[in-house]
């Protein structure tokens, strides 16, 4: 297989089990999963350079092998998974297929990329602030972050202790349910209650809004008609600024030593976001993290197991592979005020395509209750197999 899209770190062949339910099937993962006889470089080459070869496979890794997949390498990824566009200043930025001009989206950046160019049938990434969820938007693929806790990151590089997540991405619904029943994934009934969070909707630009209008008609025909709801009574400004601190402050907290003994040369923006995070004391994080508790709560509250929150999965279509950092920063700001929902409240979200704006996909969002996952991917097979017919 030729990586055509710079996809890649590594590529090589492990078999899985012979009569697994993934038999056949294609499989890449994000470089900051332990493979055996590899090291995991996530993203940067003094990382890499300064950490020894895994002795044997994560957990995910082996449950996928043993389900019977054939794994065929290690993807890119952001410099220490620290980055929502998968720009990376040292290997470059994978290829987004469904519009070259634009950016796949990060920080699990190659595993989208591999899957949305055809190249594997499953991509596995990770999920703390949208490294699966917003790619999975911007490359026109299926993507899900799946319930904090769920599924095990031992032999993974840790990012945060609250907020790091599992994920993977597929080209059907159909192959993203075969992923989460090979991880034992809980099944139970569907959901019947359909919430629209107008004040998320109103983050997302009104082009993505008209291009999955159509898909939300399709969930509504299935569901029943959306309930409009307000979720933050503060203000989803606070929420993004509670999910901000609290996940930056854990990233410096879980990376400190290793940044401040080796002083790596990180490219623009991460640089600045390590620099940040090192800025903020103890007793900020602590007033933040009491506020996350807080809004999980509510969100928990609101999101029960018959109920379904319904909103874009990003402002927009990707950001154009030219525009300049800084000019980033009003799309981050409106994304992060998107995702943060799912990440303050540890809860399951399965991202699917819904549309275009001037050729760059959109996605539409589900956020389930915790440890309903394979139901989202129920009801977004009910929608394919609706399309289908």
């Amino acid at each position: 297989m030729d990586d055509t899209v710079n996809a890649f770190t590594d590529m090589f062949t492990l078999q899985g089990e012979a009569a697994g339910p993934l038999q056949g099937v294609s499989f890449a993962a994000k470089d900051i999963f332990d493979v055996a006889d590899y090291v995991a470089g996530c993203g940067n080459p003094e990382w890499k350079r300064t950490h020894p070869v895994a002795d044997k496979h994560a957990p995910v890794i082996s449950k996928l092998l043993d389900a019977g997949v054939r794994f065929v390498g290690k993807t890119h990824t952001d410099e220490l998974a620290y980055s929502l566009m998968g720009v990376n200043a040292h290997y470059g930025t994978p290829l987004n297929t469904a519009d070259p001009r634009r950016v796949p989206g990060g920080s699990s950046s190659g595993s989208a990329a591999a899957v949305a160019a055809g190249l594997v049938d499953i991509g596995l990434g990770s999920d703390t602030g949208g490294s699966v969820r917003l790619p999975a938007s911007f490359c026109g693929i299926w993507g899900i972050r799946t319930t904090f806790g769920q599924i095990a990151l031992d032999g993974t590089m840790p990012f945060t202790h609250s907020f790091d997540t599992v994920g993977w991405f597929a080209r059907s619904a159909a192959m993203m349910d075969r992923v989460a029943q090979s991880l034992h994934c809980p099944d139970g009934p569907l959901p019947t209650q359909l919430l629209l969070p107008v004040d998320v909707w109103a983050r997302a630009g009104a082009d993505a809004i008209a291009a999955v209008a159509p898909r939300l008609a399709q969930l509504e025909a299935l569901m029943g008609p959306a309930t409009p709801i307000l979720l933050p009574e503060q203000g989803l400004e606070d929420w993004r600024e509670t999910f901000r601190i609290c996940q930056a402050f854990e990233v410096w907290d879980v990376h400190k030593n290793w940044v401040s003994s080796q002083t790596p040369n990180f490219g623009a923006g991460i640089r600045e976001r390590f620099q940040a995070a090192s800025q903020i004391d103890r007793a900020t994080f602590q007033a933040a993290d009491a506020k996350r508790v807080a809004v999980q709560s509510r969100i928990r509250e609101i999101v029960t197991p018959d109920v379904v929150l319904v909103l874009p999965t990003g402002p927009g279509p990707a950001p154009f592979r030219a525009t300049p950092e800084n000019d980033l920063n009003g799309f981050r700001t409106r994304a992060l005020e998107m995702l943060c929902v799912a990440g303050l409240s540890g809860l399951p979200q399965l991202s699917m395509p819904a549309g275009f704006v001037d050729d760059g996909p959109v996605g539409l969002s589900l956020v389930g209750a915790k440890d309903r996952d394979r139901q989202l991917i129920s009801i977004g097979m009910a929608l394919e197999d609706g399309q289908k017919s």
